[in-house]
């Protein structure tokens, strides 16, 4: 895997703790040198150093061609690339990361890792945490927009992509320190709430039972103020004026609207403490005072055109406008979004802003990231440069018919059940391979119901993050819930397996770390470390390139690759004994990272 964007090679780790960056990193700081060494006239070349796919290395760099296709021509001393690549590899400082470098035909350098600073680099982290292998990215402070349901409507399957892929990279740029405001933009503003609102009063005319007990069943009261909504224009006239009576802060109202408000919240809590989410509300009306002001500014920069009775904001490619604000004088989805976009630059200060929606929401945000750029909000230049916002978008979660995942009666699918029904599920699962086994007596109640929630919930989120978000993927518990092949299941299983062998081998391993002495003299053990220490550069691709799928895959290789080393290696009872289970627990340490990193609870044992 190699990333996209490019690795900054200053040197912010002074502020970053005991991190020492990416190998990547480290590397691109080496070639860093030899590159303004080798050529003091081009100080603006950055070094283009990725994982080695090839055979002939572990890493390579890849400026000698586009340096020879920069001096080509010009007066120099260099024939060819490779004439380039071999002055380069002659111009690198010492370092004790490289054993050897070797340079291709065409000037490619191809990079060896010395085993022993492999070693070293892993011993170092299981004495200091793995904290000290969280990448160093250039940022220090990201908004992200994720979850955002709308009150007073059930969470579905719908929000679940965006819950669980945004609190993903939330935790992956927490890890890598950066300050994160995760934000839950809730749907909790708006002319639905009249309809809402007039509805509670039919139902609860004297208002002492405006709460849970006159509602009841969210979803229901929903569906059937809408109904009357529809059908009885006396009705929608009444809600078209209580939306007004809401807005201009009439308390009965407001009240009203609270209690609505907070029955949603106890609803959505119910999804948020299943799925180990935190977020912070700031809903849409969190944003509504501010919007006067954002439109005043907009205006002033002659952004704002009239157009049928609206104002609006042209954007080039773009057939239909923002509509800044309605015919009628109200706010929409744009003002809200023009407004938050500029409250967190300016007042919260976000050098990154990313929302979670599905991709059809996609031009929405181009059009919003486009406004934002015409009042300088944002950088004119679209690219990796901060601040910036990204829209990371997802496709659907399908049913087995390959249409959108629903219940029998065509309703959209509650994620609280599905979430239960996963528990249920692999609670079934975990008893009946116990009781096969014999060993379901050893389990306490406790112990198997936080393990089917772990290994249950686990599943439902794995199989979402390892699909690449912007495809649509089918949703099966019996594939998510398979012990075999890339599922949470396997992954879990197989971290329990670790711990087993490590717990079997009766060593302290407090003092072994102490030790130290790991060798990588076996192939297979030199493998393992390789895929151990890329950890850092995995988690820095996800993240800067918000897929999570990259660390699912770097999770699901690790697991392979200490198959592959544990079936070649003995451990218990060899001479390496000391090593091999040291290898064991940075295993099982980089495996728990990724698990946390996925939001999924490790499992101990099987």
């Amino acid at each position: 895997m190699s990333a996209i964007v490019p690795l900054p090679t200053s040197d912010p780790s002074a502020s970053r703790g005991d991190a020492v960056g990416s190998v990547k990193q480290q590397l691109s700081k080496i070639f860093k040198a030899s590159l303004q060494a080798t050529f003091p006239n081009e100080q603006d070349v950055e070094p283009l150093v990725s994982v080695s796919t090839a055979k002939f290395g572990d890493y390579q760099c890849n400026n000698a061609m586009g340096m020879w296709s920069k001096i080509k021509g010009k007066s120099t001393e260099f024939s060819n690339p490779n004439s380039i690549g071999q002055a380069l590899v002659k111009n690198l400082p010492a370092s004790e990361i490289i054993e050897s470098t070797s340079v291709a035909k065409a000037g490619f350098i191809n990079i060896i890792l010395s085993n022993a600073w492999i070693a070293k680099h892993i011993e170092r982290m299981l004495l200091n945490g793995i904290e000290t292998w969280a990448p160093i990215i250039p940022v220090k402070r990201a908004v992200v927009d994720f979850s955002s349901p709308n009150i007073a409507k059930e969470m579905h399957v719908g929000h679940l992509r965006s819950t669980i892929i945004g609190d993903t990279l939330a935790r992956m740029l927490e890890f890598s320190n950066v300050e994160v405001l995760r934000r839950n933009h809730v749907g909790d503003w708006g002319t639905q709430f009249g309809m809402l609102i007039e509805y509670l009063f039919e139902m609860s005319p004297n208002g002492e039972d405006a709460g849970q007990q006159a509602i009841g069943d969210l979803q229901d009261f929903y569906k059937a103020s809408k109904k009357k909504f529809d059908e009885d224009a006396s009705f929608k006239e009444k809600a078209q004026k209580a939306v007004v009576r809401l807005q201009g802060g009439e308390l009965k109202y407001r009240n009203a609207w609270k209690e609505i408000c907070e029955i949603s919240r106890r609803e959505f809590a119910q999804v948020y403490q299943r799925l180990g989410v935190h977020l912070e509300e700031k809903g849409e009306s969190f944003y509504n005072p501010y919007i006067p002001d954002t439109i005043r500014e907009l205006d002033d920069k002659g952004l704002i055109v009239e157009s049928d009775g609206a104002r609006v904001i042209f954007i080039e490619g773009q057939q239909i406008p923002l509509i800044v604000v309605k015919s009628d004088g109200g706010y929409g989805y744009a003002s809200t979004d023009l407004t938050a976009i500029r409250y967190r630059l300016r007042e919260e200060k976000a050098e990154w802003i990313i929302y979670l929606t599905d991709v059809g929401q996609q031009n929405h945000f181009d059009m919003v990231f486009c406004a934002a750029r015409r009042a300088s909000w944002l950088p004119e230049s679209v690219g990796s440069s901060f601040p910036k916002a990204s829209h990371v978008g997802f496709g659907l979660v399908l049913g087995a018919d390959g249409k959108r995942f629903r219940t029998r009666s065509s309703e959209v699918v509650r994620l609280v059940d599905l979430l239960d029904e996963a528990k249920n599920r692999c609670r079934k699962e975990l008893e009946q391979r116990l009781e096969n086994h014999g060993k379901l007596g050893e389990w306490t109640g406790q112990e198997l119901e936080k393990t089917a929630e772990a290994v249950g919930y686990g599943a439902v989120k794995y199989a979402d993050l390892k699909n690449n978000r912007l495809t649509n993927y089918t949703f099966s518990f019996d594939q998510m819930l398979n012990d075999k092949g890339n599922t949470a299941v396997y992954l879990l299983y197989a971290h329990a397996r670790i711990c087993s062998i490590i717990r079997k081998s009766n060593r302290d391993l407090e003092e072994l770390k102490k030790g130290g002495g790991i060798s990588l003299s076996h192939a297979d053990e030199r493998i393992l470390g390789l895929h151990l220490v890329r950890f850092a550069e995995v988690v820095e691709e996800a993240c800067l390139n918000l897929l999570p799928n990259v660390l699912c895959e770097y999770l699901y290789n690790l697991s392979e690759t200490f198959t592959r080393f544990y079936t070649s290696c003995q451990v218990i009872g060899s001479a390496e004994e000391s090593s091999r289970l040291l290898l064991c627990e940075a295993t099982a340490v980089v495996m728990r990272q990724c698990f946390e990193l996925l939001g999924i609870e490790p499992v101990y044992k099987i």
